[in-house]
């Protein structure tokens, strides 16, 4: 059976937060941000975010286009325009102290055991990425961060145990791209991994790159290193 979330209010500096909040079916566990891709809190998000918790976590979904008065974009032939469209009106640096913001309601939450981390995709890869640099969450998880390549100035600020997925194939971020941010994070607690014939979002099931080996490979990884470093 899938996990439901319930509608939650995070406070930021400038206002109220929407989100969404998934607890795992013992009612407690470890927490984990989940960072959208461009296309928002969408099916597939929330399909993630119901199968972190039904491992064990206590997931919270922010809305990070709230402050453009979206939700999120509805699947269909345009979702790509209307993702870029969002992603291009985002405020960058609004949406990392909300993330921040975000993270810091999660550590607090009577539902969350002790250990908080993020897990991003596509745009949230990288915003991820950068709130990580800002805080000190116990891990964290990136997929294909469309941001990363402008963000490795970054890098000696995540000290958290990370797990990098790419796509050999990935149309936005090409290999050499793909290497220079292999070298920038390496590390004693990093995991980096490449999917030959991959392209971006190969894990989104709802869109036209979406690879069904490479995303079942990825997702056992990723639930093997959450695992690790944040044990239920």
């Amino acid at each position: 059976m899938t996990i439901a979330s319930t509608p939650v209010s995070v406070p930021t500096a400038l206002g109220t937060m929407p989100a969404h909040l998934w607890l795992p079916p013992a009612g407690r566990g470890p927490g984990i941000v989940l960072f959208q891709e461009i296309f928002g809190i969408s099916a597939y998000i929330e399909k993630r975010a119901a199968d972190l918790a039904q491992a064990g976590y206590v997931v919270l979904a922010p809305e990070f286009y709230w402050r453009l008065g979206e939700s999120g974009v509805a699947d269909g032939p345009d979702m790509l325009e209307q993702g870029v469209n969002l992603m291009q009106r985002f405020d960058w640096e609004a949406g990392v102290r909300d993330g921040l913001a975000a993270a810091g309601w999660l550590r607090e939450h009577s539902a969350v055991t002790g250990r908080v981390g993020y897990v991003g995709f596509c745009f949230g890869g990288g915003l991820a990425f950068a709130v990580a640099a800002h805080s000190d969450p116990d891990a964290l998880v990136s997929y294909y961060g469309s941001a990363l390549p402008n963000l490795l100035d970054l890098a000696p600020q995540v000290t958290a145990p990370s797990l990098h997925h790419f796509g050999d194939e990935d149309a936005y971020i090409d290999r050499e791209t793909v290497e220079r941010i292999r070298a920038a994070v390496a590390g004693e607690q990093t995991e980096f991994y490449t999917y030959p014939e991959a392209d971006h979002a190969f894990d989104n099931p709802d869109f036209v790159n979406h690879h069904p080996e490479a995303s079942v490979i990825a997702w056992g990884l990723t639930v093997k290193f959450l695992a690790k470093h944040l044990p239920v």
